[in-house]
C-alpha cells in the first residue's frame, strides 16, 4: 500500500523556482510534453532548466547505460531501484536544488514516481519501501506539480517501435503494473497532479498542461 500521508510540496518562497516533473510509462510522450512546456515557458520569459532521470548529469549517464542498456539480467531488481535512487540524489543536489534556488523553472523528464511505479509495483520490491528510498535520497524534495501521461502498455509499445531498452522490453502485464503504480501514486495526491489522457492529440494536451502551469505560476508571484 502507498504511504497514507505523503508529503506536501516544499513551500515557494522568494526566489524559489517552480518544479515540475513530467511522468508516464513508456510510449507516453513524456519527452514530447516536456518539452513544448520548456518551450512556451521560455517564450514567457521564464529560465527553464530542462532535465531527465536517468541521465540529467554525467554520473547518471554512466548509470543508465547501466541499468537501461545491459543485457536482460544483468541488473537485479534491487541493484535496479538503488543504482535509480543513487541518480536521483545526486541528480538533485547538483541540478535541481541548485536551479530552484535560482528561481528557474525545472522540468524532469522522469521523477521519483518513476521507481515508485516501475520497481515498486512492477517489480512487487513494495511502493512504500521504495518511495522511502527516494524521498531519503533527495531530502524529501517533491515536485509542485507531476503532469502524469496516461496510456496503455499496448499503445507504448506501438509508440516505441523497434527500439526498445531493459524495462522496455518487458511483457504488457508488467507495464500495466506500471501504469497502475503512477494512477495508485495520482489518487492520493490529486491536488498535487495534472493526470491527462496520453492517447490524446498532442497539442491539446500541451494546452492542459499550460493551463495548469499558468496556475502555479500565478500563486508563486
Amino acid at each position: 500500500m502507498i504511504d497514507q500521508t505523503p508529503p506536501t510540496a516544499a513551500r515557494r518562497g522568494p526566489g524559489r523556482g517552480l518544479f515540475i516533473a513530467v511522468e508516464g510509462g513508456d510510449g507516453a510522450g513524456k519527452s514530447t510534453q516536456a518539452r513544448r512546456l520548456g518551450d512556451w515557458l521560455e517564450g514567457q520569459g521564464y529560465a527553464v532548466l530542462h532535465t531527465r532521470e536517468p541521465g540529467g548529469t554525467e554520473l547518471g549517464r554512466t548509470l543508465r547505460e547501466l541499468v537501461l542498456h545491459g543485457e536482460d539480467g544483468s541488473v537485479s531488481e534491487r541493484a535496479e531501484a538503488l543504482i535509480f535512487a543513487a541518480d536521483r540524489a545526486h541528480h538533485v543536489a547538483t541540478v535541481v536544488r541548485p536551479a530552484l534556488e535560482r528561481g528557474e523553472v525545472v522540468i524532469t523528464d522522469r521523477y521519483l514516481d518513476s521507481s515508485v511505479a516501475y520497481q515498486g509495483a512492477a517489480r512487487a520490491l513494495g511502493h512504500d519501501e521504495v518511495r522511502e528510498l527516494s524521498m531519503w535520497a533527495t531530502e524529501r524534495l517533491v515536485p509542485d506539480l507531476t503532469v502524469l501521461l496516461d496510456v496503455s502498455a499496448q499503445q507504448g509499445r506501438v509508440r516505441r517501435g523497434q527500439v526498445h531498452d531493459r524495462l522496455e522490453r518487458e511483457a504488457d502485464d508488467f507495464h500495466d503494473r506500471v501504469r497502475q503504480g503512477f494512477l495508485d501514486l495520482a489518487a492520493r495526491e490529486p491536488e498535487r497532479y495534472l493526470v491527462l489522457d496520453g492517447h490524446g492529440d498532442a497539442d491539446r494536451l500541451a494546452e492542459q498542461v499550460r493551463e495548469r502551469v499558468s496556475l502555479l505560476l500565478g500563486e508563486a508571484s
